[in-house]
């Protein structure tokens, strides 16, 4: 029983976490990309 629920909370809370973070992930790239650009041309 306890295991089923956790089951059910690690599956909602990955794709949560999916769903958040693919913005946050988008955003990183530019931003990241963009800085990472930066300190490789000194």
């Amino acid at each position: 029983m306890l295991k089923a629920i956790a089951d059910v909370f690690r599956s909602i809370g990955g794709a949560i976490a999916t769903v958040v973070s693919l913005p946050f992930r988008a955003v990183g790239r530019l931003f990241g990309g963009a800085s990472e650009t930066a300190h490789r041309h000194g």
